[in-house]
């Protein structure tokens, strides 16, 4: 029995062991281990990855971010890479491929042999975000026609494939018939034809459909592996459970960075052009509502001149209702594109949230009463922040659920768009609602 091997002894092992001692343990070490030590030291990798065989390499490319793959293949000889490429998947071959400048992508085609060359470019022609751009062309698919025996035989022939886990039964056309278990292959008697044990309930995607979409359906059924078909439920290729959780962890950057107008694009180490290319916009955005929500102070400034204490308490009512709006819209906008709000529950949710403004607002108002009851030593004034604090958290809760949908229905992407437009509205209310009771009731707020 093999003993297990520490990261450290690994990295001693590659960077100073013998090629034998390294080939007898190296298939025991999952290709992301090595990768890391990599990472450690960039400056040890030629020596370490000249040791491995290009099947390990592939690996430990397929386990690299996209934007990176290209820099490990070029460690190599043109030859080198040849064999490499030959060993990688073909949808991480894809995904590499559309990381390069034109150029250097048509030369890594023209290194690989015209089979996967014409697989590789099929593969490109479809939308990266879609089924059809996630899918891999490497699977197995048993003929309709065949018995448990010729499929075991046919197996055994097969074994290395990627995907030979699930089996997927399909006719001479390649037309998709359903999905078989290796469980029911192998208790079944050899002279037993695979459409009896098929189960004909299938569940597939069209290669056009949204990645977003089928991230859903793998989350919802729990999957490791779905096929991708055509029009005419032809069998095109499979997408696995690795390929979806970089889906979900890509969407799910995409809309934090969208609530925070950041464009999808950015990431931490992003250079200072694409930084401000992504932010610039939306900032010049909300200068612009900015300047609409200040002109509804500007109505009051006469009222401001003569109670200056309205300028201390006013960033406390707006800023308040904007944190109660973007809870709000947090909440329904997640659960617009989870899908999790219909037509059945959309009057509920509209109706618990109003509620919770109402409770919350009445809370919040009671303490900003209070606070400024005894800041200005006026019962009056407490009195106009409550009850500003408590109409703008009613309406900041309202504005958070109503804003989203609207856009939703306007085809707006409301992960995008809703925080400008609440934090607008929770802005010019909390400006007209506090300076216009102050207004109202100038006559007891003044000294």
């Amino acid at each position: 029995m093999k003993r297990k091997i520490t990261q450290e002894e690994l990295k001693t092992l590659l960077v100073q062991g013998k090629v034998e001692e390294l080939r007898e343990i190296i298939s025991t070490i999952h290709p992301v281990d090595i990768l890391d030590i990599i990472h450690e030291d960039e400056e040890t990798a030629p020596l370490i990855l000249a040791q491995l065989d290009e099947e390990i390499i592939a690996d430990i490319v397929e386990e690299e971010d996209d934007e990176d793959k290209y820099e490990i293949l070029k460690l190599f000889s043109d030859a080198k890479q040849k064999h490499i490429l030959e060993e990688m998947s073909k949808d991480e071959v894809t995904d590499l491929l559309g990381e390069l400048e034109e150029e250097e992508a048509k030369e890594l085609l023209a290194k690989m042999n015209s089979e996967d060359r014409q697989d590789i470019k099929e593969l490109m022609s479809y939308d990266e975000d879609s089924a059809g751009g996630l899918m891999t062309t490497e699977f197995i698919s048993i003929r309709a026609k065949n018995t448990v025996r010729q499929t075991l035989e046919y197996l055994q022939k097969a074994a290395d494939a990627e995907t030979s886990y699930y089996l997927y039964v399909t006719d001479r056309n390649n037309i998709l018939k359903g999905v078989v278990s290796l469980r029911d292959i192998v208790s079944s008697t050899f002279e037993t034809n695979m459409l009896e044990i098929t189960n004909p309930n299938v569940i597939s995607v069209r290669y056009d459909e949204d990645q977003e979409a089928v991230a859903k359906l793998f989350e919802k059924y729990g999957f490791v592996m779905m096929p991708v078909v055509d029009e005419e439920q032809r069998m095109l290729g499979v997408i696995t459970v690795d390929d979806i959780m970089d889906v979900i962890q890509e969407e799910t950057t995409e809309d934090i960075h969208r609530l925070g107008q950041v464009g999808k694009e950015e990431r931490i180490d992003s250079s200072l052009r694409d930084s401000l290319k992504s932010r610039l916009p939306w900032l010049i955005i909300n200068m612009f509502t900015a300047i609409l929500a200040a002109s509804v102070v500007s109505f009051f400034e006469g009222t401001i001149s003569q109670v200056v204490a309205l300028a201390t308490v006013m960033p406390i009512v707006t800023g308040m209702g904007g944190n109660a709006g973007t809870q709000t819209m947090t909440i329904v906008v997640r659960g617009l594109s989870l899908q999790e709000m219909t037509k059945d529950n959309a009057k509920s949710i509209l109706l618990k949230n109003i509620g919770v403004g109402i409770l919350s607002g009445i809370v919040i108002g009671a303490l900003i009463a209070c606070g400024a009851m005894i800041w200005e030593s006026n019962p009056i004034f407490g009195l106009v922040a409550g009850a500003a604090m408590c109409l703008n958290m009613i309406l900041a809760n309202v504005a958070g659920y109503i804003i989203p949908v609207i856009l939703e229905k306007c085809h707006v992407d409301p992960a995008l768009a809703s925080g400008v437009f609440v934090t607008t509205v929770t802005d010019i209310l909390g400006f007209f609602f506090f300076l216009g009771l102050a207004t109202w009731t100038l006559p007891y707020l003044l000294p």
